[in-house]
């Protein structure tokens, strides 16, 4: 692929740079909600810990108060897919709501309320709309790629990842192009806190999201009055489980659907190209083989994994691997410890993009609350990367990648790259 001008550190060089540090610590001290340890890339030997040495284990304190982390492949399984014995219903990540700024959103439902809210606006990802939608994305794809510099160094998430997502997002809400960092705004406010570089305080955050609604109510109004359309926004403005939705829980969905459709989508696509440099004798395989297109975006779901955890909460007494979790305790399944288990992915750290088992991957979730929009999220990867390979010979990554402060997704700010064309 050519000589980088420094070489990139692989996840697995992460891991095993960590391993002594992290084996001096007492298993309290393992407490990967830190966000800190996502920026710096520093989670892998604390997760591999748990997973080998107490892989349901409690934190009984933390900057999100106790809870449960749940590490294993299986276990995290068991947990998504069991309603009955944890519930999404008191928030779905690892950090409570301000008690007066609650949002309500289907992800944080049981069914059937959950189900009634998601069949509102499942048909804009059903499978008849997703073959219309290829086109779109193949053109938003081809003016991205085109319009990149070449030969120069530039930043790949503004400039395609952001790019791609933002306008996709407009697409599907039916707003205007020129709205779309608006709309990018929105998801990065929703999914960060104080302290993340995105708010500076929670203030902030909810005066930004009140302008969100603000936004998005007036579409709703000007919406209801038409006829129904094929977007999100009149979807939601004419279902009946969400045309009479009060305020706050319209807001929480509108959040849900923006964060879902751009965060997982474009740090996936960044992901991808720093996967793809940091283990370039898969990225030549990929050349010399389009065909593995396809199982290369699964891979490089479940390398990247964009949502690291979910949270839910015990709703009785139980057990699992024989600790006793108590009702009301907070359960975290963390999707990014249980995407590098060794018991179902060999060389977990690894990115293998012919792996036989890729799809096996739980970056989506697992059970009702699965990624509405998973096969989106695989098509604008799919289709980014077909029209990649027919311009450019190498996207060459040239400084380490700024990540994202975050325990909930975990993306990029800055990836350094230059391209160099067929």
């Amino acid at each position: 692929m050519g000589d980088n001008r420094f070489k990139l550190k692989t996840d697995e060089d992460a891991l095993e740079g960590q391993r002594a540090s992290v084996s001096l610590l007492s298993l309290q001290e393992l407490d990967v909600s830190r966000r800190e340890l996502y920026y710096e890339n520093q989670h892998w030997a604390y997760f591999e810990r748990l997973r080998h040495e107490d892989p349901v284990h409690y934190h009984e304190e933390s900057l999100s108060g106790p809870f449960w982390s749940i590490t294993r492949f299986a276990d995290i399984k068991a947990v998504d897919e069991n309603q009955h014995l944890f519930s999404s219903k008191l928030n779905v990540t690892i950090n409570d709501q301000p008690e007066d700024f609650q949002l309500p959103m289907f992800i944080a439902m049981d069914q059937p309320q959950h189900d009634f809210h998601r069949q509102t606006v499942a048909p804009i990802v059903a499978p008849t709309n997703l073959a219309k939608l290829e086109n779109t994305i193949r053109e938003y794809s081809i003016k991205i790629l085109e319009d990149i510099p070449i030969e120069q160094t530039f930043n790949w998430v503004d400039r395609v990842s952001i790019e791609l997502t933002a306008q996709m997002l407009a697409t599907l809400f039916d707003v205007p192009l020129n709205d779309r960092y608006r709309l990018k705004r929105w998801s990065d406010v929703a999914s960060n806190g104080p302290g993340s570089g995105i708010v500076e305080s929670n203030e902030q955050k909810r005066k930004e999201l009140t302008d969100c609604l603000d936004y998005f109510s007036d579409l709703f109004d000007e919406r209801k009055d038409r006829p129904p359309q094929f977007d999100i926004i009149s979807m939601l403005a004419h279902g009946d489980a969400t045309k009479n939705s009060p305020s706050n829980e319209f807001l929480g969905n509108i959040l849900l659907l923006i964060v879902g459709g751009n965060d997982t989508t474009r740090n996936s696509i960044s992901g991808s190209v720093l996967g793809l440099n940091q283990y370039p004798s898969e990225y030549q395989k990929l050349l010399n083989d389009r065909a593995l297109i396809p199982n290369m975006v699964s891979e490089i779901i479940r390398w990247q994994t964009p949502v690291p955890h979910m949270r839910r909460t015990a709703i009785s007494d139980t057990e699992i691997r024989g600790k006793a979790i108590r009702a009301g305790d907070k359960v975290v399944i963390w999707y990014i410890s249980g995407n590098r288990d060794e018991l179902i992915f060999q060389e977990p750290h690894a990115l293998r993009i012919d792996r036989a088992n890729a799809r096996q991957h739980v970056a989506f979730g697992y059970g009702i609350h699965r990624c509405m929009g998973n096969r989106l999220a695989e098509m604008q990867l799919r289709v980014l990367w077909e029209e990649i390979l027919k311009r450019f010979k190498h996207i060459e990554v040239v400084g380490e990648p700024v990540r994202t402060k975050s325990n909930l997704i975990r993306g990029y700010l800055n990836l350094p790259v230059v391209v160099h064309p067929l």
